[in-house]
């Protein structure tokens, strides 16, 4: 019995020595990959351990024996921060250098379509009219001045002013056909106000205000809306990454350090669920921010048929041309009719040109030829700007929901191998699901702490930029600019459009739910500002309205190509 007791007991004793044995050897597992990983990051390696050291002081990382002391942790987990932003930045590059591309190509091209137009006109006229032209040509300048306005988001509204120049050029031309009188301011305004009843012009005033009214509302929102996206892209770009995001991602790419194991990628599913628990906000924008792109490509439609304004601008002195014409046709029966309303003039004492004002309208302007047309510095026509940029807006859709899954897949981020991989706290498979996109389905999120009651200010302001420029876009689909509102007609778009009395009859339907307008933006750029509006208590009707004047403000000042 005692000799089995002494046995026992030396049992013992091996067993503790070969335990504390164990110890000893765990205690001095080297670091020196880790202190070459660290120094590989950019960070000085002379603090680094040589060999593990107890974990407890770490707030972040497993606590166990670790290479990584408080400051290494506090340093990789700025990095992980910055590693994160940088990763969101590359991913949505392509995505907001397409709009900011485009963009500019389109206003070149629009504003550059009107120089050119002015041009053309400016050149035949003189040729044509010589010094009547001249002597009026500040009606013309004005006409183009102001459609330039307009398109810059000047408040213009389009059918009120071709309504003034055709009502300024029948004075012009009723003075010059009649030469042989004269006729006082009030006289002339009187003659203006037979415009509609007379229809001096034919039919090419209503037609042109049609075309002008659709083409220039489809392309000045059209160019908004890409500067729209590009603004919302930018801003949701820069990730407000918040104190949870941050310990996940540390844990996720570089608590392995602490572990000993630098080389390990963590595995495809936890960067998921991390990824989709950082990015919940941005996730959320995608809805609201694929009925944007939408509402761009059916646009982007309109302008390639019946909206085109290339269409429209180009041959604007051929129809203008036409209208002088039909005037000088129809100068006869117009007078009388004038003469009858108005009163009989005073004759000037003056007889009429010795060259006859027919004379000088004799000459009818023939259209460019395809080889006569002006280039403009896009060097391009109109439908080859739409097609690219219907390929580019349809690469875009569901670009915000797919960016967590993009992040942890074309970043060599992650590692296939399920049981080669980084876990969290070990090398091996990661058995947690991986949980569905949007802020709310990050309550189950097992790896980032994310608070569903508090959504992103920031991402609320532009789901609402974006709401208010899709409305703004539908309108310009139906040919209306919700710029102006016709106080007649409480609640309903009307003002500077046409509507589409010619050429489209399909009206696009929008559904979607109202968000949630919160606080202020916390940039003072323009969009965002004009996109939050007021506090609290102005209601979403109301801030749709406020956007909608503001908007438009932001159309660029670039030159065109």
């Amino acid at each position: 019995m005692c000799a089995m007791w002494r046995l026992q007991v030396a049992l013992c004793t091996l067993s503790v020595l070969l335990s504390l044995s164990s110890a000893a050897e765990g205690k001095a597992r080297s670091c020196s990959e880790v202190r070459q990983a660290y120094n590989v990051k950019g960070f000085n390696a002379v603090n680094v351990p040589h060999q593990e050291i107890s974990g407890e002081h770490l707030r972040v990382c497993p606590q166990g024996y670790t290479c990584c002391t408080s400051e290494m942790e506090d340093k990789l987990s700025q990095q992980s921060k910055l590693e994160f932003e940088n990763l969101v930045e590359k991913r949505s590059h392509n995505m907001r250098t397409t709009f900011v591309s485009r963009h500019k190509k389109f206003d070149e091209f629009f504003l550059e379509l009107l120089d050119n137009s002015e041009k053309s006109l400016n050149s035949m006229f003189t040729r044509t009219y010589g010094k009547l032209y001249m002597q009026n040509l500040e009606v013309f300048q004005d006409l183009f001045t102001e459609l330039k306005r307009y398109y810059t988001g000047g408040n213009v509204n389009l059918e009120e002013m071709l309504n003034d120049f055709w009502s300024r050029l029948l004075e012009r031309m009723f003075q010059l056909l009649n030469s042989q009188y004269h006729f006082t301011d009030d006289y002339l305004e009187c003659v203006s106000k037979y415009t509609d009843q007379l229809k001096p012009f034919g039919d090419v005033p209503r037609k042109l205000k049609a075309q002008v009214t659709r083409a220039f509302i489809a392309a000045r929102t059209f160019v908004q809306g890409l500067m729209v996206g590009r603004e919302v892209a930018n801003r949701v770009s820069k990730v407000n990454v918040v104190p949870a995001c941050v310990r996940a991602l540390t844990k996720m790419l570089y608590c392995s350090y602490c572990r000993g194991m630098p080389g390990l990628k963590p595995c495809h599913n936890y960067c998921h669920n991390v990824m989709r628990g950082c990015l919940a906000n941005q996730a959320d924008l995608d809805a609201e921010w694929n009925l944007f792109i939408d509402a761009m490509l059916l646009v982007a439609d309109r302008l390639e048929g019946p909206f085109n304004i290339e269409a429209v601008v180009e041959p604007v002195d051929i129809k203008i041309s036409e209208a002088i014409m039909t005037m000088q046709d129809n100068s006869m029966q117009v007078s009388a009719k004038v003469f009858q309303g108005c009163g009989q003039p005073k004759p000037s004492g003056i007889g009429r040109s010795v060259r006859g004002i027919s004379d000088v309208f004799s000459t009818r302007f023939r259209p460019y030829t395809p080889e006569e047309r002006p280039t403009t510095a896009a060097g391009t026509s109109l439908e080859r700007l739409v097609m690219d940029i219907k390929g580019k807006l349809k690469e875009s859709k569901r670009f915000w929901s797919k960016l967590p899954d993009d992040i942890c897949t074309k970043s060599n981020l992650t590692e296939m191998d399920e049981d080669q991989c980084w876990n969290s706290h070990t090398k091996g498979r990661y058995f947690p699901e991986v949980v569905k996109e949007g802020l709310t389905n990050q309550v189950n999120n097992p790896e980032v702490d994310v608070d569903i009651t508090r959504p992103d200010t920031l991402i609320r302001q532009q789901i609402m930029a974006l709401r208010v420029m899709t409305n703004k876009l539908k309108n310009a689909y139906n040919g209306n600019d919700i710029y102006f509102q016709d106080s007649s007609d409480e609640g309903s778009t009307s003002g500077s459009g046409s509507g589409c009395s010619e050429g489209c009859t399909t009206e696009m339907v929008f559904a979607g739910t109202e968000a949630p307008v919160i606080g202020a933006d916390r940039s003072d750029e323009r969009a965002a500002a004009a996109a939050a509006g007021k506090s609290l208590s102005c209601g979403p009707s109301a801030l749709l309205v406020m956007v909608a004047v503001t908007v438009p403000l932001w159309a660029t000042q670039t030159h065109r190509r």
